[in-house]
């Protein structure tokens, strides 16, 4: 089982992403977490670009971390000072060798990039420190010439190669091919670093360690210029299902994951793989009746949640099936029988057709709102329809037809709103004095399509009371749900006593 280093950049390419600026007790708080995961080394940052760059570096450098600290720089005596002052233990150092990046940046002839770098490669390690070298542009880089200087560098005494798809335009074999002949050519280590301009920087970054690469440069969350680098997540992952061995602690992947996600604030897509939201999800009835069988059907068996500091969670939703919905309310405690489910998954469809996400707390107050209700052969109202209109040049109105009792009746009635109208309408329905003593609304969960918890406490002409409560997107439903519950308990309770006594 061959082992391959994990070298993260995400101090130094987390910088450069629009927007992002970490301060120096926020790189050290990632540092610290990236020695927690167990990479190899870390890119600290760039010493020479600023004071405040120089002085974070430096400051990482010396947490006495496990991990190895690197300071990027340019071929440049003042750049290579800067890092080494800084007390790394690698420097990084670069130039560009693809024609577009010499015709457009340095300017320099084939020859003195070759001697530029043989130089800087030979001034670092002078100073008895560990040197990276990287052509910039690798991959649109002529490989005679990559040979080329790649080689000179490796005579001048470099511990360690990059091969950059610094404008992420390599494809896998290609890339295997490229790292394949270097890997051919050179003796020392080889390490890669792949931008994900078209989505290719897991694969790429993949196949280089298939064709020999020894060394993966990866960013937590992908972090980076443009599209971002290669995803640190993503790639253990891979290493890891296909038989490679790092010194990551997978465990930590989702903590540091969120960790960067918090201090840097580039939140995550729910997608994300490996450590999204969803990544270990399941609302598909099909799919979640599967993973609750075996986990094995619906994911892919050699990465589980657990590996990675995750949980697996069934989701709620309009695809949600009964087994699903069933076993998130036993795990809460919950017990439903056949009919109640039925009722609480109708519910659950509903809102979900509405565009409404529905969550666990929307469920269970949907479960306490049913398992709350008087059987529909118990009950003194039952309602066929509800209508309910309201506007500004429009007094609100509620108009009921429901059965009461067993007979056949339908009513109306105003308010000075639309709740108001709906419980004057029930009270007129009955025919006898109902008053709501207490009404309480509590939105469960956040955002406009918020589910509504609706508490009414009702009150009859001889001084009884009930407690009821009904969950819903439509506030007036709801509270008129709620209502009607009410006034189903308070006059099953009289029928119920009444049967008492005659017998």
């Amino acid at each position: 089982m061959r082992t391959i280093k994990v070298f993260d950049t995400t101090l130094r390419d987390g910088e450069q992403m629009p927007g992002v600026s970490l301060p120096v007790n926020y790189k050290i708080q990632i540092a610290k977490q990236l020695d927690k995961l167990g990479v190899d080394v870390i890119e600290a940052g760039f010493p020479s670009a600023s004071k405040g760059e120089f002085e974070a570096v430096k400051e990482i450098a010396n947490l006495g971390l496990n991990a190895k600290v690197c300071g990027l720089a340019r071929v440049v005596k003042n750049d290579i000072d800067q890092a080494i002052k800084a007390d790394v233990d690698m420097v990084h150092i670069f130039i560009p060798t693809s024609k577009i990046q010499v015709e457009h940046t340095i300017k320099k002839t084939q020859d003195e990039i070759v001697r530029l770098s043989v130089e800087a490669v030979e001034y670092v390690k002078s100073h008895g420190v560990e040197c990276m070298f990287s052509a910039m542009d690798a991959t649109r880089t002529e490989m005679d010439f990559l040979k080329r200087v790649y080689k000179a560098v490796e005579d001048a005494g470099v511990d360690i190669i990059n091969v950059p798809d610094t404008v992420g335009i390599a494809t896998p074999f290609k890339f295997y091919d490229m790292i394949k002949e270097l890997r051919e050519h050179l003796s020392v280590p080889i390490d890669v670093h792949c931008h994900n301009d078209f989505g290719l920087a897991t694969a790429n970054t993949f196949s280089a360690v298939l064709a020999g690469a020894n060394e993966v440069q990866v960013t937590v969350n992908g972090l980076g210029e443009r599209a971002g680098n290669a995803p640190l997540e993503e790639v253990v992952a891979l290493l890891y299902a296909e038989g490679f061995k790092t010194n990551i602690r997978m465990e930590y992947l989702v903590e540091t994951s969120r960790l960067v996600e918090r201090l840097t604030g580039v939140k995550m897509p729910p997608n994300k793989p490996i450590v999204g939201e969803n990544a270990f999800s399941h609302e598909s009835g099909i799919h979640a009746h599967g993973v609750l069988k075996d986990a094995r059907t619906f994911e892919p068996g050699i990465i589980t949640p657990e590996m990675v500091g995750h949980r697996r969670r069934i989701v709620v939703g309009k695809h949600a099936g009964r087994h699903q919905i069933k076993k998130i309310l036993e795990d809460a405690g919950y017990a439903v029988d056949d009919e109640k489910l039925s009722i609480i998954i109708q519910k659950v469809k509903e809102l979900g057709d509405k565009g409404k996400k529905v969550t666990d707390l929307d469920l269970f107050a949907i479960a306490e709102s049913v398992l709350g209700e008087v059987s529909e052969r118990e009950r003194a109202i039952s309602v066929e329809e509800v209508t309910v209109l309201t506007g500004n040049k429009i007094t609100p109105t509620a108009v009921i037809n429901a059965e009461v009792e067993g007979e056949r009746k339908v009513t109306s009635a105003i308010g000075v709103g639309p709740v108001d109208a709906t419980f004057k309408a029930v009270t007129e329905l009955l025919g006898r004095k109902i008053k709501i003593t207490e009404f309480r609304l509590d939105a469960i969960t956040g955002g406009s399509d918020a589910l509504a918890n609706v508490y009414v406490t009702v009150e009859d002409e001889d001084g009884e009371t009930f407690t009821a409560r009904s969950a819903g997107a439509d506030i007036v439903m709801a509270s008129f749900d709620a209502v009607t519950k009410a006034v189903n308990y308070l006059m099953l309770k009289k029928r119920r006593r009444v049967s008492s006594n005659v017998d």
